[in-house]
């Protein structure tokens, strides 16, 4: 009885999607590109930021192009 209680409770609580509908994945989107970077610089992983995996391969093509272009930092040595 209680296993079925927490099941529930899980599905009944839907996380927001970290990509909407009118975000677009490319390079130019470097706002959009940043949240899905650590503070070293790394690329975040599928599991943290609750992408699909097709999303998580656009989303790294994207950061690595935006990197080539300097439009963001390959690592980021701020202390």
């Amino acid at each position: 009885m209680k296993q079925a209680m927490n099941k529930s409770k899980r599905s009944s609580r839907r996380r927001l999607p970290p990509i909407r509908s009118g975000d677009i994945l490319d390079y130019k989107n470097i706002n959009l590109l940043r949240r899905f970077i650590s503070e070293q610089g790394k690329i975040l992983s599928r599991r943290m930021n609750r992408l699909t995996s097709k999303q998580q391969r656009l989303m790294t093509i994207a950061i690595k192009r935006a990197r080539v272009l300097a439009s963001l930092p390959f690592l980021n040595n701020e202390n």
